[in-house]
């Protein structure tokens, strides 16, 4: 039986990004695998407008009472989320943008995580709807900042795919990219590693 993974990539220097060298990385490994298939989100190359009022209007109103153009933006989130159940593993490709995620990443975020479709809310909080899945995130950042309070990003991510139901999460950091040579080429070279052992598993 295959394993569907969905690789979303999020950086802004496409081929010259570290995150897209680990991207890269995972979809060579995975696509050596016969048991492993790969479908591709570019959030940049494919970049999703700023969240607004006229977009979330459009989920609220029921599907056979929306305008054309409330079918047309519904249609944005719908296909996307279509894209997400269909996977087995959702794979993340994110740079670190000034301790933060891109805000491409945080877009494609803001169209999966819908209340009704992805969670829900209950007295007791938000329970995720979407189960069974799992995700590994390929995080590239030019300092060292993993386990440190400067790494807002790890946590936002987790409760982010949390609030889906989304908790079995890997994290793969290649950090102090941009702190020399020889610190690059180890830390990808380690990510790398860690990288085909999560693929090998898959």
């Amino acid at each position: 039986m295959s394993t569907r993974a969905l690789l979303v990539t999020s950086s802004v220097l496409g081929e010259n990004g570290q995150s897209i060298a680990l991207a890269n990385h995972f979809e060579s490994r995975a696509a050596a695998r016969d048991s492993v298939t790969v479908t591709k989100r570019d959030v940049v190359a494919n970049a999703l407008p700023h969240l607004d009022i006229a977009e979330l209007g459009a989920w609220q109103t029921p599907a056979d009472k929306r305008s054309d153009e409330q079918k047309a933006l519904a249609a944005q989130s719908d296909n996307l989320l279509e894209e997400l159940r269909a996977s087995d593993v959702l794979v993340i490709a994110v740079p670190m943008y000034n301790l933060g995620i891109p805000s491409q990443l945080k877009a494609w975020f803001d169209r999966v995580l819908r209340a009704g479709e992805t969670f829900r809310y209950t007295e007791n909080g938000p329970k995720g709807l979407i189960e069974g899945k799992r995700a590994i995130i390929l995080a590239a950042r030019g300092g060292m900042y993993a386990g440190t309070e400067m790494d807002s990003q790890t946590p936002h991510l987790k409760s982010m795919l949390g609030l889906m139901g989304i908790t079995d999460v890997e994290v793969v950091y290649a950090e102090g990219l941009n702190m020399g040579e020889a610190q690059r080429d180890a830390a990808l070279k380690e990510a790398f590693q860690a990288i085909d052992q999560l693929v090998e598993a898959l």
